[in-house]
């Protein structure tokens, strides 16, 4: 198959939405497909085995990581993808990727299928903080309503999450289709090598943190938790790897409780050995984000035998359902520290939960999921075939 993906976001730019498309296109280019993105220009280069057709974009005052794609540059590419002969459009983001894949999708005579990876209704309030919370619930509700009626069909990464959709009354074609993980991209990490580079030393239990460090992701309830373990566990440290808008909030949250000694931040790092490397030297890996649609990184830190403890709401309860793997708590700071100090101290319990990290996350592989995708892609196809075929018969 041709397809052709669109994005409001891409590497450089580190998301799960940026490691989802990553992960299901080279997959898909492994299996022998084309893949197209039209994706953000950013400063930064970033080289990549996909075709990327970069668009001028401009910074987004909301989050100052994130560009924003001029639309009628994206429209001047119409004559280079009509003689491409692409099957569908994949649409990864809601804002000018949605509406511009809407109108390629249409030109080019192809049907449009869009993920759904933002729980927007968990999110917006945490950036236009001087709204009503209740106003934005309603315009979350009522936007995801309008885009996802507009698409052929939906990808959800999990049930949880599709769930939400129905309770929208969101009727459209959907199907829940995880990222999946490519096979053994954490399975060699050199953990000491990690703690050497950034000063660590070798037996100093460590909490692990990975992904953006933003509001939404309830990061101010894991230094609490970290201060209170400290108290059992004098010298524990919690290491966060990313970037974020939230970084000037949490170091000053992070003085506050006297956890200078105590947290580390590592920004964002390469996926091809940094990660790896990161992931392999956590003790356990910590996360109780209430906002995630999946949770890839929980099956990151499992793939490369670090257990975690997680509250397990909306996507990483899928993730967690069966409580291989990990500790699934509540969200309470005493319960949460329990369960990490619980795991520092017992050696014998971290690699048995390490052992079953390591077999489930071989459950979720890239090639399973992405064998799903392209089902629900040639569905879609012949779909839109049929109804072309209906509209163009004669009355």
């Amino acid at each position: 198959m041709r397809i052709l993906k669109i994005s409001d976001v891409y590497f450089p730019r580190v998301n799960g939405v940026s490691t989802s498309i990553r992960t299901f296109g080279h997959e898909l280019l492994r299996q022998g497909h084309e893949v197209t993105l039209i994706a953000p220009e950013y400063p930064q280069p970033f080289d990549d085995d996909l075709e990327i057709l970069r668009v001028p974009s401009r910074y987004l005052y909301l989050d100052p990581e994130d560009r924003l794609m001029r639309p009628r540059v994206v429209r001047r590419l119409l004559p280079e993808l009509r003689g491409r002969g692409f099957d569908i459009v994949h649409v990864h983001t809601p804002f000018a990727a949605h509406y511009a894949g809407l109108w390629l999708g249409d030109a080019l005579g192809v049907p449009v299928v869009e993920s759904y990876h933002t729980y927007f209704e968990e999110y917006l309030d945490k950036y236009l903080t001087w709204l009503p919370r209740g106003a934005l619930r309603y315009v979350a509700r009522r936007f995801s309503r309008g885009q996802c009626g507009a698409v052929d069909a939906l990808v959800v990464p999990t049930q949880p999450m599709l769930d939400v959709l129905r309770g929208y009354g969101i009727s459209t074609h959907a199907e829940v289709i995880p990222t999946g993980l490519p096979a053994g991209a954490f399975v060699r990490g050199d953990g000491a090598a990690f703690r050497r580079r950034h000063g660590i030393a070798a037996e100093r239990p460590v909490m692990l943190y990975v992904g953006r460090v933003a509001h939404e992701k309830n990061l101010d309830f894991l230094l609490r938790v970290a201060e209170h373990v400290r108290k059992s566990v004098s010298n524990v440290l919690l290491v966060i790897a990313g970037e974020g808008p939230a970084v000037r909030h949490l170091r000053r949250l992070i003085e506050a409780l006297g956890l200078q000694t105590h947290v580390q931040f590592v920004g964002y790092l390469t996926r091809d050995k940094e990660l790896p490397d990161c992931y392999a030297a956590g003790d356990v890996f910590v996360f109780a984000s209430r906002t995630e649609t999946q949770g890839l990184v929980l099956l990151e830190a499992m793939q490369a035998g670090t257990p975690v403890v997680t509250t397990a709401v909306m996507g990483t309860a899928e993730v967690m359902a069966d409580r291989r793997g990990g500790l699934v708590v509540e969200e309470d700071v005493a319960a949460f520290a329990g369960a990490v100090e619980r795991l520092l101290n017992d050696a014998a319990l971290r690699r048995e939960l390490a052992a079953h990290a390591v077999d489930k996350a071989a459950q979720w592989s890239a090639p399973a999921t992405t064998a799903r995708l392209l089902a629900l892609y040639r569905e879609c196809v012949v779909s839109h075939a049929a109804r072309s075929d209906a509209a163009t018969e004669p009355g």
